[in-house]
């Protein structure tokens, strides 16, 4: 049904890639990615969703430059995709890949531990 907002999340994704690359020169971003962005049906709030590769202190750098850098990208972001009032950038680090991590882990450790021990005399289980 909302279209638009799906829409400009994506551009909004694809334009701060962009200047977090080549714009922004914070050593605290380190290797950030953005996987989503989702905005707000009346367009006045972007929540931007990052992962960083590194460490829970990498993590923490890159939540403070992103903070930093947020007026800055917002008010870039208003002339790339000529709106006439940028939404608000609200940066969230994205759960789901660690959480993803973490189930593939424990399914890898479920299927290398040793299965049950059989049964003594090879049949149904006794009551």
């Amino acid at each position: 049904m909302h279209k638009r907002p799906e829409r400009l999340g994506d551009q909004i994704r694809a334009e701060l890639s962009d200047l977090l690359a080549r714009e922004v020169h914070d050593p605290g971003i380190g290797f950030t990615t953005f996987t989503w962005v989702k905005v707000s049906p009346d367009l006045q709030v972007a929540r931007v969703y990052y992962t960083v590769l590194g460490d829970a202190k990498a993590r923490r750098d890159a939540a403070r430059a992103l903070d930093r850098a947020g007026a800055f990208l917002r008010r870039h972001l208003a002339g790339r995709l000529r709106l006439r009032r940028a939404p608000e950038l609200v940066f969230e680090y994205d759960e789901s890949i660690a959480r993803g991590e973490r189930i593939e882990q424990i399914i890898q450790e479920i299927h290398a531990a040793p299965g049950p021990p059989p049964e003594p005399d090879g049949g149904e289980p006794s009551e």
